[in-house]
């Protein structure tokens, strides 16, 4: 069949399942755009704001679903803007397809408009191989097919992670004889499961713990292991903690939950797990934001604790902290062996013995409400950053999803916002840009649309992607977002006053005026593209704003005007952040603290 370079790749995102394609057309790219219109690759496209926001709702999405979707974009400035993007999917491990154009073959190398040529001839693939899992340039028709299927095999197996095709402007209008491969004939079967020797030495450990703590991070949701990983946590009497991409694989009504552990942890999660003899971790990664810097005693004490550490690349076993027993597999099947090992009269054993743990458990778990209680029962206004997540979680759905930006309003929702189901919380939990939930809230409510979704960022956050509530607006994507909006970057500032004692640029200020706070009107701004919105300042406000919002059929937004002073998280765990040389008195807290760390 004879298909242009635009035909075989909109035909094989169809046939390959993808649903829908975002982006911003362009000269480089527009010819490949109008294969989507094409009887037989017709796809619904989504026309974002901005290039960024593309791959963000593709990223969204995915996390959502467990399925890829695409997104696309034209040459030069419009294909750099996709950077922070694929880099937030690249460090998060989500699946996503990017194509993107480039200037015709024959003139790569002679510096044409939106050409980067100094150092490489059409250098832009070079960027995009640091943050995608793989890349690759297609310079004739006859080679794309075979490039799409092992784009999609890169994306579908192993560890997840975003890919990129570039196709030249010749090549998206040049036709050929091919066929799109089925992609059903070029993916392997099944998973990848574990040696059985390294299940049963973990298991010779599990059976001697006295204090056993499960680590459940991204890869647990990710492999679709949370009802293992709850089985087996009852099995051993083991407590659980979670990462920030963790948050979801066992529901926060559990018994054995006890929080999450890192910097902005609960103080129960970081104490429990910290104190445990044995963790057993399930896709996660051990990043200085969860394991507090690998200061020992605050998140982690590995070692003397003993880790049994569970994920899908060998390359993150014993990257950080020393294994006692490191199990390459998917997390699923690892978890369902271990658990077929577990006889019943073991886990009795077990069980018997956990008296002393469990009550420790439940004590750090009240001591922890004790602590956060006031701040999330809070009446004062402006507001807490918990206040407005306790009334949204009486008002949301038990499988609604939440989409959380970064700073302050992202360790609130992890220590504040319970969630019960996997994939009902979404976050960057690694690269962590700001801009990144408002279009990923629209991908998870394309995936997802018989879900509630709620978007929850603060107002430095929301302003980076102020514009896709166009987005949300033209396409009908029923999305509410809820914007704490303290006027500026609080998370910044609490870093800056903590470390140096003072700060600079944070604070949202009529800085050419009176020095007042300053602050957009945000829900008028919502109103302006078309949305139905609501500015809240009183109590009594709250939780029908929000309730309406949800109930209004469309895309919605509610402002809160929460406090600059008590607006953060509690910081439970330790970041090692040097303070320059000039501030004495920090110096020797943190040479202390710097001492502690176990990874070198």
């Amino acid at each position: 069949m004879k298909l242009t370079g635009g035909q075989v790749v909109a035909k094989a995102l169809k046939e390959y399942g993808v649903e829908y394609v975002a982006g911003v057309p362009g000269h480089g790219i527009w010819s490949l755009f109008d294969a989507f219109l094409e009887e037989g690759s017709q796809l619904p496209f989504i026309q974002v704001m901005h290039e960024q926001s593309a791959v963000h709702m593709a990223d969204g999405y995915f996390r959502a679903s467990g399925r890829p979707m695409a997104c696309s974009t034209s040459v030069g400035p419009g294909a750099a803007n996709t950077i922070i993007g694929l880099a937030t999917a690249y460090c998060d491990s989500t699946s996503l397809f990017y194509v993107s154009g480039s200037p015709q073959t024959y003139m790569h190398g002679h510096g044409t408009m939106q050409e980067l040529e100094r150092q490489q001839d059409n250098a832009f693939p070079r960027i995009t191989e640091q943050v995608t899992k793989r890349a690759w340039q297609a310079n004739s028709v006859q080679v794309l097919p075979s490039i799409m299927h092992r784009a999609f095999s890169a994306m579908m197996t192993g560890r997840p992670g975003p890919v990129h095709v570039e196709v030249p402007m010749d090549v998206q209008v040049e036709a050929a004889d091919v066929a799109i491969h089925p992609l059903e004939k070029r993916l392997p079967i099944g998973v990848a499961y574990p040696d059985p020797k390294a299940i049963e030495a973990a298991i010779k450990v599990l059976l001697n713990a006295e204090r056993p703590v499960i680590v459940a991070g991204g890869g647990a949701i990710t492999a679709n292991a949370s009802a293992e990983l709850t089985r087996l946590a009852e099995k051993l009497g083991a407590a659980v903690s979670i990462t920030w991409n963790g948050k979801g694989a066992i529901s926060e009504d559990h018994a054995l939950f006890i929080g999450a552990v890192g910097q902005t942890g609960t103080t129960c999660g970081n104490t429990i797990t910290a104190s445990a003899d044995v963790v057993v971790s399930v896709g996660c990664r051990f990043t200085d934001w969860s394991a507090s810097s690998y200061a020992r005693g605050v998140s982690f004490s590995i070692p003397s604790a003993k880790l049994i550490h569970i994920d899908l690349d060998p390359r993150e076993i014993g990257k950080n902290y020393e294994t006692e027993v490191g199990i390459v597999s998917d997390a699923k099947v690892a978890l369902e062996a271990m658990l077929a090992m577990i006889s019943d009269a073991d886990s009795t054993k077990m069980l018997s013995r956990r008296e002393t743990f469990l009550a420790d458990v439940q004590k750090a778990k009240d001591d922890w409400r004790a602590q956060v209680e006031p701040r999330e029962n809070s009446r004062e206004t402006p507001f807490t950053s918990q206040r407005p997540l306790m009334a949204l979680r009486r008002v949301l759905d038990r499988n609604g999803i939440v989409v959380v930006g970064s700073g302050n309003t992202q360790g609130s929702v992890k220590q504040s916002f319970p969630v019960y189901e996997p994939r009902t919380h979404l976050t960057s939990g690694s690269y962590s840009p700001m801009g990144w939930a408002v279009p990923a809230a629209l991908g998870a409510k394309l995936a997802c649309p018989d879900r509630q979704v709620v978007a929850i960022v603060g107002d430095g956050d929301f302003m980076m992607s102020l514009p896709e509530m166009g987005t949300a607006a033209m396409n009908g994507i029923n999305v509410v977002f809820l914007v704490l909006n303290n006027q500026g970057y609080m998370s910044i500032r609490g870093g800056q006053r903590k470390f140096m004692g003072r700060h600079i640029a944070s604070e949202f200020n009529r800085h050419a005026g009176n020095g007042q706070p300053y602050s957009a009107d945000i829900a008028a701004a919502a109103r302006a593209f078309g949305l139905e919105a609501w500015k809240v300042e009183k109590d009594e406000d709250l939780e029908s704003s929000l309730k309406a919002a949800l109930e209004c059929g469309g895309p919605a937004l509610v402002e809160v005007i929460v406090s600059r002073d008590a607006a953060g998280p509690f910081a439970t765990g330790w970041w090692d952040f040097p303070s320059p040389a000039y501030y004495e008195k920090e110096q020797a807290a943190y040479a202390e603290m710097r001492a502690r760390e176990q990874h070198l």
